[in-house]
């Protein structure tokens, strides 16, 4: 079931037509900017994005600006997660096609304000699917701060979490 509910959502996001993506992109990056959540916190985790995905850079760039620290995911073979801070000059590709930080300075989750969290797809309720590696998952069991999420409309769809899923506090959607 969520094998090809991932793959179908996959599909219908790659297949955006480009200037309409690039509009979405830039509501949910106001919408996400304009959150509560957003304008109390001083320390952000976001992503860096896969071309099909929301396009976190313009949101990066504008939280820098307004003195936001960002920091961005580095994942680990054992199912591990941590973040760490962006510099677009330390990065490195991942055998899944990810940009991450080559280095190794960890940034402890008690000090992270807000988490951006990726995802294929998302219920009404915020259970999300990713990619199947469950980093956000188990990372997101033990965080105590607040997350959300920018969604196309095919990313919103109906589905059973598995007990284990963690929900995203905030669904941020764009028509």
């Amino acid at each position: 079931m969520k094998v090809n509910l991932r793959k179908n959502i996959i599909r219908q996001m790659k297949e955006q037509e480009v200037i309409a993506k690039q509009q979405r992109d830039a509501v949910l990056t106001q919408n996400l900017l304009e959150t509560l959540a957003y304008q109390h916190a001083r320390i952000i985790a976001t992503y860096l994005p896969l071309p099909h995905e929301f396009n976190t850079i313009l949101f990066i760039k504008q939280a820098q600006t307004d003195g936001k620290r960002i920091l961005i995911p580095k994942t680990y073979r054992n199912g591990r997660m941590v973040f760490m801070d962006y510099d677009p000059n330390d990065l490195e590709l991942t055998a899944f096609g990810l940009w991450e930080p080559r280095s190794e300075r960890v940034v402890e989750q008690t000090h992270i304000d807000l988490i951006h969290v990726p995802g294929v797809a998302f219920n009404k309720k915020g259970y999300r699917i990713g990619y199947g590696g469950g980093y956000y998952d188990r990372y997101l069991a033990e965080f105590q701060g607040k997350t959300v999420s920018t969604i196309y409309p095919c990313q919103l769809t109906d589905f059973q979490p598995d007990n284990y899923d963690i929900p995203v506090q905030e669904v941020l959607i764009c028509e």
